[in-house]
């Protein structure tokens, strides 16, 4: 099976979920293209989520789990289209759908973030939640590349071994729970009742000082604005960026933020060049150098 994630794929995709429920692709608009095609539908308040990598598509049924549990437990978040058993397959995609929230334009806080993560990480995880394994991604997005030299290909899976290693050896000071697992402003939709969670690809079983790295991060290499960390921080009531660990979290989310774009990028020529350069500085070591987020 060729796995490649073409536009017309994605369109076939779009057509066939739309016409398992009497609903109308036309018009539809493209809101994020990564690992996952995501789209608004213009007749009707729906979003449709195509799964796109070929070996991350087994995390389908973690974002099913998690978005139910969220419902039942009345945390704020995204919900799946009532009445359909999900997820749906359509040719050789997995396809979920969603209630769309209306965007109200606002951009989330970091205060916003704690608040929900607070909620996430105060409830038990649900039975068969997988454990936290955040190079079984990265490693499944370096075999899955569409372009990528051996070379590259190499040195990523060095580094994964490197890091792994360091991370097995760090002792964390937060209880183990359920984490959102990719938690960021970018994953919060400002809806009109209130910030509402998305994006469950990555949930799991593991320490809630990994939900508080992505926004300290985001500081140091895309200059994000301090104030925005200090307000995650104060509001969640722990500074993960004082803990010694940290350093090691911040290598893992380097890994993940640098190959999330592997398995489109010949659908996705634009993103080379960011690519080359985060590469390129992760060999060197260099962690004061600043990147942009893939466009």
């Amino acid at each position: 099976m060729d796995g490649r994630f073409t536009a017309e794929k994605l369109h076939g995709a779009l057509a066939g979920a739309c016409a398992l429920l009497g609903l109308d692709p036309a018009g539809a608009r493209l809101l994020r293209f990564t690992n996952n095609a995501v789209y608004a539908l213009a007749d009707a308040p729906v979003v449709v989520r195509i799964v796109g990598s070929t070996k991350l598509r087994h995390r389908v049924g973690t974002v099913v789990l998690v978005a139910q549990h969220f419902e039942r437990h009345d945390v704020p978040a995204i919900r799946l289209l009532p009445g359909v058993e999900q997820p749906l397959r359509v040719g050789e995609h997995l396809v979920t759908m969603w209630r769309r929230v209306a965007d109200t334009g606002r951009l989330a806080t970091g205060a916003d973030l704690a608040s929900l993560l607070r909620k996430v990480h105060a409830l038990p995880p649900p039975e068969g939640l997988p454990d936290w394994a955040p190079f079984a991604a990265v490693r499944a997005r370096v075999s899955d590349a569409e372009e990528l030299g051996e070379g590259d290909r190499r040195f990523l899976l060095e580094r994964c071994a490197e890091v792994e290693a360091a991370l097995a050896e760090l002792d964390f000071p937060l209880p183990r729970g359920l984490v959102h697992g990719d938690a960021y402003p970018g994953n919060i939709i400002c809806g009109p009742d209130g910030p509402v969670l998305c994006d469950f690809d990555s949930s799991c079983v593991g320490p809630p000082e990994w939900d508080l790295t992505p926004l300290a991060v985001g500081r140091e290499r895309f200059g994000d604005p301090p104030g925005r960390y200090r307000s995650l921080a104060e509001t969640y009531g722990f500074d993960v960026t004082t803990w010694p660990g940290f350093t090691v979290l911040r290598a893992v989310r380097e890994l993940k933020l640098t190959t999330s774009v592997l398995p489109i990028l010949r659908s996705r020529p634009t993103v080379r060049p960011e690519l080359r350069r985060r590469l390129d500085d992760l060999r060197q070591g260099r962690t004061d150098v600043r990147w942009s987020r893939y466009r």
